[in-house]
């Protein structure tokens, strides 16, 4: 595994990270199953493990807990969100307020197990929500030790380019992978600004090559209901991107992986799995290079 600076957080971060949400966390995926695949991503190299209070119906956070509890977390940097949060029946709400925030920080602590939450991000905030008393709120976060860096999770530009010009926020985390090519520009300007850059969804969802047709299990199922119901578009556009599962040498998931990871200004690409043979094949992507004529090859498939 290869290792990059997160921004000037101080943090060096492996080039990939495990997202601890979505399927992974819900009850109905085996919980053996799920601390394991964090231990396996530790014993190869993984440092970076991303969460957030809202994910997996409130889950996913407690969940990554108990699978740390008893491993050194030394080395580990650990991020969770803030500002949403599961209210029941299958809704999301939302609290950017000082007091909600600080809140939200103080459970995901006695939800991780830790002293001070490594990276908090505000999960999908407005401009208008990133004001003066939350900026102070999250400064006397830092100050009582509790917090050691923040960022912001949004695919919104105008929020990212927000967040850029703000010294107090160290880390954004865009959704940056083969079907968005447009937000190199944005990443190139947060990294020039010193910020740490975290690409999300770095496989897509798996739509790249209509991998949502692969159904193998219940949690296929489920993100491909997902994706079909949520994400059409990025299903269709994902087809154009068949070829990167013919290559010779790597996988499709490895290719998607190695261009987001092309980008010098990105520190970390986020992705998510439930199978251990997919883990391993992913984290193996750390260091790979795209075969010769790929990257021209993905670039007229994105320009369609």
């Amino acid at each position: 595994m290869r290792y990059r600076p997160l921004g000037s957080t101080g943090f060096q971060v492996s080039e990939i990270g495990l997202g601890c949400a979505s399927y992974w966390g819900k009850p109905r995926f085996e919980e053996t199953r799920a601390v394991r695949l964090v231990h396996r991503a530790i014993e190869l190299g993984v440092t970076f493990f991303d969460t957030g209070a809202s994910y997996s119906a409130g889950e996913a956070e407690p969940r990554l807990g108990r699978a740390l509890k008893g491993r050194d977390t030394d080395r580990l940097v650990i991020a969770t969100k803030a500002g949403t949060f599961h209210a029941g029946g299958g809704r999301i709400a939302r609290d950017f307020s000082p007091a909600g925030v600080t809140a939200s920080a103080e459970r995901s602590l006695r939800h991780l197990g830790l002293d001070a939450l490594p990276l908090l991000q505000l999960h999908g905030p407005a401009i208008a929500e990133l004001d003066g008393e939350l900026l102070a709120a999250l400064a006397d976060l830092k100050a009582r030790g509790l917090v050691r860096a923040f960022g912001v999770n949004s695919f919104d530009p105008a929020v990212i380019a927000h967040v850029t010009a703000q010294p107090s926020l160290d880390v954004v985390m865009v959704d940056y992978n083969i079907l968005v090519p447009e937000r190199a520009p944005l990443i190139a300007r947060a990294r020039q600004a010193g910020k740490g850059v975290l690409a999300g969804m770095a496989l897509a969802m798996g739509h790249a090559g209509l991998k949502v047709a692969n159904i193998r299990g219940a949690q296929d199922l489920w993100y491909a209901a997902r994706g079909l119901m949520r994400h059409r578009a990025e299903v269709v556009r994902g087809a154009r991107f068949g070829f990167l599962h013919r290559l010779e040498g790597m996988t499709g998931s490895q290719a998607a992986l190695a261009h987001v990871l092309a980008n010098p200004d990105v520190a970390c690409a986020v992705m998510g799995t439930t199978r251990l043979a997919h883990l391993e094949e992913n984290l193996a992507a750390s260091g790979m290079a795209l075969p010769a004529g790929v990257a021209e090859r993905i670039a007229a498939a994105q320009r369609g």
